[in-house]
């Protein structure tokens, strides 16, 4: 299992802070395709990943017992 965590908007718009995703060995590009299916996240394409507090690329891979963080961009002045 994997532990999805949402931030900021993610977090609203889905109704959580985290979930857990069944499916493993996936690609963080596949992850992102099946959050923004699931939860009419669009927005997932531009934020960036972080698996296991680490910045992660599309390309890798997240297996049982990840933690993958979706960080939207942050904004302010």
């Amino acid at each position: 299992m994997i532990k999805v965590l949402l931030f900021a908007h993610l977090q609203e718009k889905v109704g959580q802070e985290s979930i857990e995703v069944e499916e493993t060995g996936l690609s963080v590009k596949r992850l992102k395709t099946i959050m923004a299916e699931k939860y009419d996240l669009g927005e997932i394409e531009h934020v960036m990943v972080a698996v296991n507090e680490e910045y992660a690329l599309d390309d890798d891979l997240v297996q049982s017992g990840d933690v993958v963080a979706f960080i939207p961009p942050v904004s302010g002045g």
